[in-house]
């Protein structure tokens, strides 16, 4: 396949804003893959070259990107530079600087698929010695080669910034319309924006298999392989847990009283710590211990006590885990908030120095597979009562969840207040013979965290502060997720801290928010969504100001959510019900 074809649709997702239509473009594409092109177009579809549990990383920053795009087009890397400040997108840059390239190739071939998938791989294992001018002659060389558009979202694949708004529900629903849109009936109208199923219930049923694989797998490719089989129905639906491959974690609603509570996970119910930590999915296969995490992202190098505990704390010899890790003062042996750990999630050197100063203790409170055997569907009580015969609790090392079961409101009032004075969040409530539903808020397990409600919400601009904070970026601008896309929702610039040992301050979300800036005007700087950040608020208004359409009275900077991306923001919909219940109320 010739890469333009790619190109091509992701120029026409950029001009559109519309689901549906987003999903029946990428369908047609699919149509037409063919099977040696299905694994790198779902890839790249989603501006990556590895699945999301693998962890190489291109490593590749701004400045190298300009020297490709010096490189391959002969114009001074002072003027890409300006021409980037202009744009705020590089991806932009070099589609019109390679428009006016001063360098003419003596012979032009047509760039295809697999020839940029494949030096775009390469990039990871370029390290040692000349490795930055390895990976600027691979990026160039593409460059060279590239039409302008095409330069444009090769730049923009290197620096994953696709800005084409595919969510993973188009990607998903895009996998159906191409390969069962006879099967479930499926019409689309292109001039209304409106599609029909004929066959609603065989449409739900494909939909959940499709939504199923990729739970299980975390990879679309796959997903994608299977359904385009004979009897792709039955291949989805064959799929299974791999232990070392990640599956997405069972999310928890929200719930303001006990008794909302009762109401979605019944009486009597399970009650546990609500812990202030980093989440954890640990597998264990082939005697090798591997951390993902709430993300799916792979942190088994940053964490060996944990390795060690888990090595030394569960019998079995393969298992995939559900926990938390919660920091603890080495000296006072106190529980810390997650912000205080928050930093070996990144941390690359000095683990071991990271590993004393900032210990954790992980408390394990799922299982969804075991020895050979796959507990997904086994409802929660009997996964609770294996996790307690295979975990050896030692303390400050490795420990099942703090819990109980009951059916009174006081016992959880109970449980909620030694939760908060031990210095956890607040209370978890489960469903007793719920299965376990990968990467959904189904009410099977909700949280109580007896507070007014917060978001997680990601920073995507910002503002240089004045007078002795004009050093500091202080004022934060922030967005919500809605379909696949980031609106904007209102500024922050309360609850940060003028001194480092105070907590999160304005210094440390400076050094932060700096290596991402994209382009400056005036006092403000835009920036890379990368940054969420938890943010209480007074109420919910109406406001034509942002995209949202809302924005948040009295904002305060709760923490950092550095377990979190853009993708686990709150959404638009989610802010949209807490402004209707508020208005009620």
């Amino acid at each position: 396949m010739k890469y333009l074809e790619l190109v091509e649709l992701y120029e026409n997702l950029e001009k559109t804003s519309k689901r549906l239509a987003k999903t029946n473009l990428i369908a047609e594409l699919l149509k037409k893959t063919k099977d040696e092109d299905l694994d790198e177009i779902m890839l790249l579809l989603q501006g990556r070259i590895f699945p999301k549990h693998d962890e190489r990383e291109m490593g590749v920053a701004n400045r190298l990107v300009i020297k490709a795009i010096s490189k391959a087009t002969g114009i001074d890397g002072a003027k890409v530079e300006n021409e980037w400040k202009k744009t705020g997108d590089l991806g932009l840059t070099a589609e019109g600087l390679i428009k006016d390239k001063k360098q003419k190739t003596l012979f032009h071939q047509d760039l295809t698929l697999k020839r940029v998938f494949e030096n775009l791989r390469k990039l990871p294992d370029i390290t040692g010695s000349g490795a930055v001018e390895k990976k600027l002659q691979l990026i160039s060389e593409l460059l060279t080669s590239a039409k302008p558009l095409e330069a444009k979202y090769i730049v923009r694949t290197v620096l994953q910034e696709m800005r084409v708004g595919i969510g993973e529900g188009s990607v998903r629903d895009a996998i159906l319309w191409a390969y069962f849109s006879e099967e479930a009936g499926l019409r689309y109208n292109k001039e209304e924006n409106k599609v029909k199923y004929e066959n609603n219930e065989r449409y739900k049923e494909i939909l959940n298999a499709v939504q199923r694989s990729y739970d299980l797998t975390n990879d679309f490719a796959e997903t994608a392989r299977l359904a385009k089989k004979e009897r792709g129905f039955k291949a989805l639906s064959k799929v299974e847990i791999t232990p070392g491959k990640p599956i997405k974690v069972m999310l928890a609603l929200k719930v303001d009283t006990v008794e909302e509570a009762f109401e979605r996970v019944g009486k009597p119910c399970d009650a546990e710590y609500k812990l202030d930590g980093f989440r954890m999915q640990i597998h264990k296969f082939d005697n090798k211990i591997t951390i993902f995490t709430r993300r799916l992202e792979n942190v088994t190098k940053q964490f060996p006590d944990v390795v060690r505990y888990v090595k030394e704390g569960v019998r079995g010899n393969s298992f995939i885990i559900d926990c938390e890790a919660v920091g603890y003062d080495p000296k006072t042996k106190k529980y810390m908030p997650f912000q205080n750990i928050s930093q070996r999630i990144k941390r690359k050197y000095d683990i071991e120095k990271m590993e004393k100063e900032l210990p954790v203790e992980l408390s394990v409170f799922d299982i969804i597979y075991c020895n050979g055997e796959n507990y997904l569907h086994e409802p929660f009580e009997k996964r609770r009562k294996l996790i307690e015969k295979i975990v050896k609790e030692q303390k400050r090392k490795i420990v099942v969840v703090r819990n109980i079961i009951t059916s009174k409101k006081e016992d959880i009032e109970g449980l909620f207040k030694e939760s908060i004075n031990a210095g956890n969040e607040g209370v978890m409530l489960k469903k007793l013979d719920s299965p376990y539903k990968p990467g959904a808020r189904v009410g099977y397990m909700v949280k109580y965290k007896g507070t007014a409600e917060t978001f997680d919400l990601v920073i995507v601009g910002a503002e240089h502060g004045e007078g002795k904070r004009a050093n500091w970026i202080t004022s934060y601008i922030l967005a919500c997720r809605s379909n696949g896309q980031l609106k904007t929702i209102g500024k922050v610039s309360t609850g940060l801290k003028e001194k480092d040992e105070e907590g999160l301050s304005f210094n440390q979300m400076t050094k932060l928010l700096k290596p991402l800036i994209e382009s400056e005007k005036g006092k403000r700087v835009y920036v890379k969504p990368k940054i969420v950040i938890e943010v209480g608020y007074g109420e919910i208004q109406k406001s034509p100001t942002y995209e949202s359409g809302f924005a948040l009275r009295f904002p305060r900077v709760i923490k950092l959510r550095p377990d979190r991306g853009p993708k686990d923001c709150t959404t638009l919909d989610e802010i949209k019900k807490l402004y209707n219940k508020q208005k009620k109320g």
